[in-house]
């Protein structure tokens, strides 16, 4: 005689466990298209070349313009001496380093368009936001670090060149540890303006004119306009409001303040981007 054996029923599996077990598709995508786009971004000749740039041009400022300065310490007027910030000379290669960041966004995005590159990009990820958000935090990161690295070794540079009477700054000094990271988050602001450019005009001549147009020929267009009105506007510039972030004397009675400027510049960019975010959309490509 055989026994008839019955299985238990199975418990039916909760919606929450298969969740836990079905691996995440999203934030495997994710981190493919950031792999993608680090490997991308040094794969291109122009970009290592650029960052070296900037790098060199921050770091290099602040030993040229320290040893500037402490020789021609004497010669310099009373008004001179008083306004002199050696934080912020320490700092000015940031000024030059803007163009090579800005043109590295712009780039980054302009490349994959002349090189028919962003139709594979698009086919892997067709999530056109993610691909831009992927792509501004990747480049913003290498920026960011690289940058900041190279104020903190421009300034302990420049600051070992102020010897004699020419003042110095120390980090613990007001302002003077704000400047030195302000430099960093600058000009990682700049490159990402850089790349909503790029996205904007798709054209790396377009990008790049824009680009400059912005930082250099506007400063010099706003100065040109009758009476006061040009020292008023100034400050409200995109370059000119965010560097604010890394002086600590300012410039001038309408400055904006340090975070304020920062955070204006910051406005900028994410006009900037959103604008290019809505085109990219739209566009077929």
């Amino acid at each position: 005689m055989s026994a008839h054996v019955t299985e238990p029923p199975r418990r039916p599996e909760h919606p929450q466990v298969r969740t836990r077990l079905r691996p995440r598709a999203g934030a495997t995508r994710l981190g493919a298209t950031a792999r993608s786009e680090w490997i991308k971004l040094w794969s291109v000749r122009s970009a290592p070349a650029a960052l070296a740039a900037a790098v060199l041009v921050v770091v290099v400022g602040g030993f040229v313009l320290g040893a500037g300065y402490r020789s021609g310490w004497a010669s310099l007027s009373p008004g001179d001496r008083r306004s002199f910030d050696p934080t912020f000379t320490s700092l000015r290669g940031v000024q030059l380093a803007q163009l090579f960041v800005g043109s590295l966004g712009v780039l980054a995005l302009t490349g994959e368009y002349a090189t028919g590159l962003i139709r594979t990009t698009l086919a892997a990820t067709p999530q056109r936001a993610q691909v831009l958000a992927v792509k501004a935090l990747v480049l913003g990161l290498v920026v960011w670090a690289l940058c900041t690295a190279a104020s903190f070794a421009a300034f302990a540079i420049g600051q070992s060149q102020f010897t004699g009477p020419v003042p110095h700054a120390s980090p613990g000094g007001p302002g003077v540890l704000r400047a030195v990271l302000g430099g960093g988050i600058f000009l990682t602001l700049v490159v990402l303006f850089g790349m909503a450019l790029g996205a904007l005009t798709r054209s790396t001549p377009l990008g790049l004119a824009s680009l400059f147009g912005v930082l250099l020929v506007l400063p010099v267009a706003v100065q040109l306009l009758p009476g006061s009105v040009g020292e008023r506007v100034d400050p409200y510039l995109p370059g000119e409001a965010g560097s604010q972030l890394w002086r600590v004397v300012p410039p001038s009675p309408h400055s904006l303040a340090p975070w304020t400027g920062a955070g204006l510049f910051a406005l900028y960019v994410a006009v900037a981007a959103g604008a290019a975010l809505v085109l990219v959309r739209r566009r077929d490509v």
